[in-house]
């Protein structure tokens, strides 16, 4: 009896360090910190933390590689003064030369560098680069670029980025389609966290969550809302429970 019993917790252990292992990764949230109130915000990353966000997500543009321009690095260093060290700043690098802001950024106090492929000649010596400077590595894709293109590299990132708008506006709706890039990214990286970005909110977030995305940008959907709290619990519950599903399935 006692031989059953130690076996059985033996095996219920194995089962639950397996889908550890292979399912490491977790519902986070990230306010897209560009639909805030600009005049204050200090206090509206604050806000989102205090909602319940699990990171922030700020949204760098040249003018160039997007048709907007919003802020750099002398932002990003006074909302790291203003909100301590605890919120991970997720950077959006929508620039046309990635290489050149890395160690501005590090210095800054930016937690993740996001590149996109698009953006560069050399995507593996950027991606070093932003290691030695003790960043995380995020690497983004445009709607129009194929999964297959990333891929090389998904071993080497920390997040895969899968853009479902074109990036450089808010606003845009929602592209269905860009689905089946993040359902091929889960089904050939496990464990990679795969964020999406564009026209995410309650009304498409069970999309995301089914393809096997788990770090979800939100913007108007959160901040414009009444109850940011609600929307942000709502977004990560959904995501949770198709991890979990996805564990069981396995």
């Amino acid at each position: 009896m006692y031989l059953t019993v130690c076996r059985s917790v033996s095996a219920t252990a194995r089962l639950h360090a397996h889908i550890k292992h292979s399912m490491a990764y977790s519902a986070k949230i990230g306010p897209s910190i560009l639909s805030s109130d600009l005049s204050c915000l200090g206090s509206e990353c604050v806000r989102m933390m205090e909602c319940g966000a699990d990171y922030l997500h700020l949204d760098v543009m040249d003018g160039h590689f997007v048709p907007n321009i919003t802020f750099g690095h002398p932002m990003v260093e006074c909302l790291r003064k203003s909100v301590g060290q605890d919120p991970f700043f997720d950077m959006h690098m929508m620039v046309s030369r990635p290489e050149q802001w890395v160690k501005p950024m590090a210095a800054a106090g930016a937690s993740q560098y996001t590149f996109h492929l698009e953006s560069t000649t050399n995507p593996g010596n950027l991606i070093k680069e932003i290691r030695e400077s003790r960043m995380k590595v995020g690497l983004a894709i445009k709607p129009g670029t194929t999964v297959e293109e990333l891929a090389p590299w998904a071993n080497q990132i920390d997040m895969a980025l899968v853009m479902t708008v074109e990036p450089g506006f808010g606003g845009q709706k929602f592209m269905d389609d860009m689905m089946s890039k993040v359902s091929w990214l889960r089904s050939q990286f496990p464990s990679l966290d795969i964020e999406v970005d564009g026209g995410v909110g309650p009304d498409t977030i069970h999309k995301c969550a089914e393809a096997g995305a788990n770090m979800i940008v939100s913007g108007s959907a959160v901040i414009g809302s009444d109850d940011p709290r609600s929307v942000i619990a709502l977004l990560r519950t959904a995501v949770a429970e198709a991890i979990q599903k996805r564990s069981l399935d396995r």
